[in-house]
């Protein structure tokens, strides 16, 4: 019995992106946080797992003994609902591409770096961040490779880390192909890169559904008969989160409860 009523059976799959917290100030950033949690706290009760698509912060580097700064809230509750027994999966954005293996090894979290297959309920999914897929965003595509090279990461990482920290935070809000300010504007479903990617995809293979984050943009779209692109949106304007009950695949948005 849990607050005097039977345990809720643990069913639903939830999906959540794009929090980008420490941005724009950690005033406003600890708002943001302080809401993830609370939507963290409702979904424990019935979440049988959780995956995070990437960009939670939007600045992660691990030095070898050094982590950022911040954060304690969010990755405390991660930390405990992972050790109550929900499994929670990690995907690596472009903003804490630079991510090691602290989830793996500080909160028991598997963390991908490329879009991963899962079957739940009978149904078919293709997962990932989103960014770098599809055509076009060619500049994205070579900065990426750069900074996902293994000597770009062991020569910043002679840097201080508060000269480090401070220098990549700037650049996270400063550099476009990085801060992804031009991929908010939804570009019509024809143009949409990671529609393009999803309906390439099912040249070759089935899948009931594609779940990515990135975009910013909650969007639900068909793809196929039977297959449908999801974007789970952000937690910076949108607050949006998908959620799987084994059955149906649907786009909410969190409307914290009142007490």
């Amino acid at each position: 019995m849990r607050n005097g009523s039977p345990m809720t059976k643990k069913t639903k799959i939830y999906f959540a992106s794009d929090q980008h917290f420490g941005i724009p100030d950690p005033e406003s950033s600890r708002i943001r946080e302080m809401k993830f949690v609370s939507w963290l706290d409702e979904i424990k009760e019935d979440a049988e797992c959780i995956f995070l698509l990437g960009d939670l912060f939007d600045f992660w580097f691990e030095y070898k003994k050094v982590v950022p700064r911040g954060f304690v809230r969010v990755l405390g509750k991660i930390a405990e609902l992972r050790d109550s027994g929900i499994p929670i999966y990690f995907f690596l954005g472009n903003h804490d591409l630079w991510m090691s293996d602290y989830f793996q090894k500080e909160l028991d979290i598997p963390v991908f770096d490329r879009p991963k297959e899962f079957e739940f309920g009978g149904k078919r999914f293709l997962i990932g961040h989103g960014d770098g897929l599809g055509p076009g965003d060619k500049g994205y595509k070579r900065m990426k490779k750069v900074f996902a090279h293994p000597f770009s990461k062991w020569l910043y990482r002679w840097l201080h880390p508060d000269i480090g920290v401070r220098f990549a935070q700037y650049l996270s809000t400063k550099n476009k192909l990085i801060s992804g300010q031009e991929d908010v504007i939804f570009l019509g479903e024809d143009k949409e890169w990671l529609v393009q990617y999803s309906r390439r995809k099912l040249e070759t293979r089935h899948y009931d559904y594609f779940l990515f984050g990135h975009r910013h943009l909650p969007m639900e779209i068909k793809v196929g008969e039977n297959s449908t692109y999801i974007n789970t949106g952000d937690w910076i304007t949108h607050f949006t989160y998908a959620v799987f009950d084994g059955k149906d695949l649907s786009l909410r948005k969190y409307e914290p409860e009142k007490s």
